[in-house]
């Protein structure tokens, strides 16, 4: 029931916890319940635990802003900011009006309404907003998941021909806080999706991983001296709100080299460093995607491995399980454990192009089994967990078709580039390593589940000539 009493704004009591969405997409009205008597009222702001199952984004508050405007008609003008916020009134009411600046079919939609202590409103990064009191002595808060800064990127409303807003020229009242944000000039073009860096750039995925959203967010981190993650410096090395998505396809790889001590280069790359982009992800409300190797399984299983299996057998399997148990903490996570990744760069299908070409009849391990994956196919499914937000957590994923082995794959590599495929002669893996000096634990690997759960890593097998090395 509405309250009016010695208050001139009338509240009214006992709502339900309700989400109403607008024509902007995320921009979500939030009816509140508000409880009062003759003393007053109360109401809980802004609950996680109830809002979250009812569509609220875990947005990761790290701020919390109070206005307090004593006169009527007191402006704010419409800014879009680079973060997130959850609106609410806390004494009075407020007209407000935001509009759509992000890139999409939506930009410009314009939506207004009005707030009172019983009603909030969560409003996306990049969605302009601008606040006008309608009563004396009002207050309203706003929680917001990036720090305040005076150099804060803010995004002007744009201008359009015959079209004006009520709140596109405010009154003499309007916030001086607004004048270290200055609109940057020129600047009015849409906001862009926060982006995604792809951290070991240079390797099989280097042109084929996308972003979540659009290819002009991705931030390609070729080389470590671009970023180091294992730099202590790292949290500090980019402005971390700024993004949404890190896919970590970096890794230390040589598998043979990882078995002679020191291990330190190969836990670096495949633990610590992996510590460090969790923790970044955490802090940042980052989805972290983490590419995985089919070496976290030990080979000895009959029957394809499931996401629940891991049990490694050589140091780069287990440097390679732990950067996935440390994945696992981060709220927004997805491991993708591959096997036989062909891309771009040296990999198992170029290898043998190149000695059927020469006459080079190598031989190939026979006893190792698995499935290739191509990474345009390990891109498509990467963007599609991340696009659909699928589940979090561990997917197997490769290539489809039934498994094979490294010898009957260079047999096919051989038949379609118009070479003799009985030029490859099979051996097993115990024979070929037999006079490496120090080999990694190898047993015979066998598929992983390519269930509806199932998703991606690494590795061309052992051949005679050795620049055929894993990858």
């Amino acid at each position: 029931m509405p309250r009016k009493g010695s208050d001139p704004v009338s509240i009214e009591f006992g709502k339900p916890l309700t989400p109403t969405p607008t024509p902007i997409p995320g921009l979500v009205v939030w009816d509140l319940p508000v409880h009062g008597d003759t003393r007053g009222w109360f109401k809980e702001n802004w609950q996680r635990q109830k809002m979250l199952p009812l569509g609220l984004p875990d947005f990761g508050p790290v701020q919390n802003n109070i206005s307090f405007n004593d006169q009527v008609g007191t402006t704010r003008g419409i800014h879009a900011e680079p973060w997130d916020k959850y609106v609410s009134v806390a004494t009075g009411r407020i007209f407000g009006a935001w509009v759509d600046l992000r890139q999409g079919p939506t930009f410009g939609a314009v939506y207004t309404t009005e707030l009172d202590p019983s009603r909030a409103i969560f409003v996306p990064r990049g969605v302009g907003n601008a606040y006008q009191t309608l009563h004396p002595d009002t207050a309203y808060t706003y929680l917001v998941n990036d720090h305040w800064t005076p150099t804060a990127p803010y995004l002007p409303q744009p201008r359009r021909r015959n079209r004006r807003h009520p709140l596109a020229h405010p009154p003499p009242g309007r916030d001086l806080r607004q004048r270290p944000h200055p609109p940057t000039p020129g600047r009015r073009h849409p906001l862009p999706p926060r982006k995604t860096p792809i951290t070991g750039a240079n390797g099989q995925l280097r042109p084929r991983t996308s972003a979540p959203n659009t290819a002009s967010t991705l931030d390609r981190i070729h080389h470590r001296h671009t970023l180091d993650l294992t730099h202590p410096d790292l949290p500090t090395a980019r402005h971390w709100r700024d993004y949404d998505t890190i896919i970590n396809a970096a890794a230390y790889t040589a598998v043979d080299t990882a078995e002679t001590p020191p291990a330190a280069a190969t836990w670096a790359a495949n633990a610590t460093a992996v510590a460090a982009l969790a923790r970044i992800a955490t802090e940042n409300n980052i989805t972290l995607v983490h590419i995985s190797s089919d070496y976290v399984y030990d080979g000895t299983k009959p029957t394809p491995y499931t996401e629940t299996d891991p049990s490694p057998l050589n140091v780069y399997g287990h440097t390679k399980a732990a950067g996935d148990a440390i994945t696992a903490t981060v709220p927004r996570h997805y491991i993708i454990r591959t096997s036989w990744v062909i891309g771009d760069g040296h990999n198992f299908v170029r290898t043998m192009t190149t000695l059927a070409a020469r006459g080079i009849n190598p031989t190939v391990v026979d006893d190792q089994t698995g499935r290739p994956t191509f990474t345009t196919d390990l891109a498509t499914g990467i963007h599609h967990l991340t696009r659909t937000h699928a589940p979090h957590g561990t997917y197997n994923l490769t290539n489809t078709g039934p498994p094979t082995t490294w010898a009957d794959l260079a047999r096919t590599i051989y038949h379609l580039t118009g070479h003799d495929p009985h030029r490859i002669t099979p051996t097993t893996t115990h024979d070929y390593y037999a006079n490496t000096p120090t080999p990694s634990p190898h047993d015979p690997p066998t598929a992983s589940s390519t269930s509806p759960r199932s998703a991606p890593p690494d590795t061309p097998p052992p051949t005679t000539p050795r620049h055929s090395r894993r990858t």
